[in-house]
């Protein structure tokens, strides 16, 4: 994914702040959310998303923020819960 200016600055701060409770929190929850509706997405990880929720670290949360990137910005994604939780994930960190 080609990041924009405003992806990359916000991709750096979620760096900065991936340790934070409300990030981990928004993190976990649009992971249950993708688990629950996988088949609106497109991409499916090598992991599951609740394996990933289950075991989510700080150093995970910038690759969690691409991917909630990805969903709110895919015009394939019509799932309201899906895109709500990107959405979540990303206001938490801008």
């Amino acid at each position: 994914m080609t990041l924009d200016k405003k992806s990359q600055k916000l991709l750096d701060k979620c760096r900065e702040m991936a340790d934070k409770p409300e990030v981990m929190g928004a993190c976990q929850v649009m992971l249950e959310t993708f688990e629950e509706k996988k088949k609106e997405i497109p991409e499916e990880p090598e992991q599951k998303y609740l394996e990933m929720a289950q075991n989510i670290a700080p150093a995970d949360v910038p690759k969690i923020l691409e991917m909630a990137m990805k969903v709110a910005k895919s015009g394939k994604i019509k799932d309201p819960e899906v895109k709500n939780a990107a959405e979540r994930l990303i206001r938490a960190i801008g």
